[in-house]
């Protein structure tokens, strides 16, 4: 039997996932999260075999989900399923150790198959992202550039996002300057969605 979690944040996609891999007899939906948090805390507490994981969701991504995990050297595999079907993505995803990732328009059939894939051992990418993941341009941020421009996009003042990821004021513009000046953008707002549209946040 394959253990999973389910992480998404949309309630409709979350029953409908879970429903569908309930009906096959070799999978076993143990958890269901609403976030990137909730999920790990259900990986630490269920010890599911694979965590099936939209990216974009509050508190924590899927991809910040699949960083966690590989740092903490958890056995859980990650699946990645989105709408998301950009090149930016996808190289992130794969630096965090992701075995999966799939559009959430593939046929339902090919879900059951990549899971069973990824659980023995192997990596299921959806065939147009592997084309595509490969080209483009490479990200060129920092971790904490990223995560202080997603705070800055989300509407957060430079003293909300010192607050919220400890550190102080000057040290969060710095990192936004240095986001705004990687990205050549005008402002925070502009580099926000330069970055967003590249799949880099």
């Amino acid at each position: 039997m394959i253990r999973i979690v389910i992480a998404e944040d949309q309630a409709l996609v979350l029953g409908a996932l879970a429903a569908l891999l309930g009906l096959d007899d070799e999978i076993e939906v143990v958890g269901r999260a609403v976030n990137g948090q909730q999920a790990l805390a259900l990986c630490r507490s269920a010890s599911p075999d694979i965590v099936l994981t939209d990216i974009e969701m509050p508190l924590m991504t899927g991809l910040e989900l699949a960083a966690a995990l590989k740092e903490e050297g958890c056995a859980c595999k990650v699946v990645i399923v989105t709408t998301f079907a950009r090149a930016g993505y996808l190289r992130r995803a794969m630096q965090a150790g992701v075995r999966g990732y799939l559009l959430k328009d593939a046929p339902a059939d090919s879900l059951a198959a990549a899971i069973r894939t990824v659980h023995a051992g192997g990596r299921a990418i959806a065939p147009e992202l592997a084309i595509e993941g490969w080209g483009g341009e490479q990200d060129p941020l920092s971790e904490r550039e990223r995560q202080v421009l997603r705070l800055a996009g989300e509407g957060k003042s430079g003293a909300d996002i010192a607050k919220a990821i400890h550190l102080s004021e000057g040290t969060v513009r710095n990192y936004l300057s240095e986001a705004i000046s990687k990205l050549n953008a005008g402002n925070r707002v502009e580099a926000f969605r330069l970055a967003r549209d590249a799949g880099w946040l």
